[in-house]
């Protein structure tokens, strides 16, 4: 793989001058995901010296283990599903505790997955499954990875979509990431939606095939970001600036052509990172997917890091998205400050200022529109009113709640 460039002068005068790390060696938690990749391509192949640091990757086997370990104060910052670092600010599940999200890691990428038992029963189509979830004589079980997570976020959008109440017509449970082939291989769930390569590796496995992509749902849409609590930030301020530094050169490299994906894809399937085979890894990151049914096609919204920066910015409108989701599947009681917990949360200004000395283009405005699978627009301006405006929802019921809790 090739290394980044010999540090600039005015990096090193930067580095070395006040705006100084204020600590050198950072603690960086990552899960065995292939969007884990900036962050190891950052950490391994020399894109944080320039700017003062070493990254210390520590896996992690869950995400609930990884919250813990950056609230505790272990990790200082960590990959991170966005709607982890909103329901932590909220007390979803823990102590309420401020939260900044630095950066945006990727857009796109993720899998909605059915076992290979569900296909051999005729279950091959969205219809196939809305058709068995409703008149069906058993009761099906999904899983996703975290209960305030992206992928909770992207299962339960889609279902709904289709007409299937996520929290009524059928089950769901938390699993790991890495442990979802296995789960589907012991029949304890029908189906699953997570992070790759475990869509693609299900596949590979024969244990199992995917009926939709993420993006399918919403095209380039917000998935995992840098985060760390705010008192990480007030404390090294400058050191959260270089790491957000680190990663932007890490993630432009990855994006920078397929060669680079092809050696980023090698890297990281290695047993100190996603330790998962090549051949279930590489594909998807190339934007080249197989859907186990004996479809094939190149994706044009295939999982990205970069994106001409796109991908990196911490949009107010991606963070408040995740926080009208709560309050439709009922993780809230009632509407919180959507635009004021955003503010606060999403970096802005500490990533402009990232940006910024890298030359990265930051868009004026701090909100995007999306138009989502359900015709539905997405862009920020009135989250209140966009939470309430779905016929299907949980508003009114606990379950949710007290599940997150």
């Amino acid at each position: 793989m090739k290394q980044t460039d010999q540090p600039r002068d005015d990096v090193l005068a930067w580095v070395n001058g006040s705006d100084a790390p204020e600590k050198h060696t950072l603690n960086l938690g990552f899960m065995p995901l292939t969007d884990s990749a900036s962050l190891i391509v950052a950490a391994t192949q020399g894109f944080s010296q320039p700017y003062g640091l070493t990254l210390n990757l520590q896996r992690q086997q869950s995400w609930s283990a990884l919250r813990d370990r950056l609230l505790s104060g272990e990790l200082d910052a960590a990959q991170g599903l966005y709607g982890l670092a909103y329901g932590i600010q909220l007390g979803l599940g823990s102590a309420a505790t401020p939260m900044a999200v630095l950066m945006g890691l990727n857009q796109n990428g993720q899998s909605i997955n059915l076992s290979q038992n569900m296909l051999e029963t005729g279950v091959d189509s969205s219809q196939a499954l809305v058709e068995r979830a409703l008149l069906g004589n058993t009761r099906l079980c999904l899983a996703q990875t975290f209960p305030t997570g992206t992928h909770a976020m992207w299962l339960y959008y889609w279902l709904a979509a289709n007409g299937i109440h996520p929290l009524r017509d059928v089950d769901t449970r938390v699993v790991p990431p890495s442990l979802m082939v296995e789960h589907l291989r012991a029949r304890r769930i029908d189906g699953f939606c997570a992070g790759e390569p475990w869509g693609a590796h299900a596949i590979e496995d024969g244990m199992g095939y995917t009926l939709a992509t993420s993006q399918s749902v919403w095209p380039n849409h917000p998935e995992k970001v840098l985060c760390a609590t705010q008192r990480f930030v007030e404390e090294c301020p400058n050191a959260a600036r270089a790491l957000i530094m680190s990663i932007l050169d890490a993630s432009r490299f990855i994006d920078d052509n397929d060669d680079n994906r092809r050696s980023t894809a090698q890297l990281i399937s290695g047993a100190d990172y996603v330790n998962a085979p090549l051949e279930s890894l590489q594909p998807r990151m190339l934007g080249e997917y197989v859907d186990g049914r004996g479809n094939q096609w190149r994706d044009e919204h295939r999982l990205r890091f970069y994106g001409d920066g796109e991908v990196n910015v911490p949009y107010l409108s991606d963070g408040t998205w995740f926080m009208t989701q709560f309050r439709r599947w009922g993780l809230l009681r009632e509407d919180p400050d959507y635009q004021g917990l955003a503010r606060q949360v999403q970096q802005l200004q500490l990533y402009r200022e990232a940006a910024s000395a890298l030359g990265i283009k930051v868009p004026e405005s701090p909100l995007r529109s999306s138009t989502l699978m359900d015709g539905k627009i997405w862009d920020g301006s009135d989250p209140a009113a966009y939470a309430s405006s779905f016929e299907l929802h949980a508003m009114t019921d606990t379950a949710a709640l007290q599940q997150a809790n």
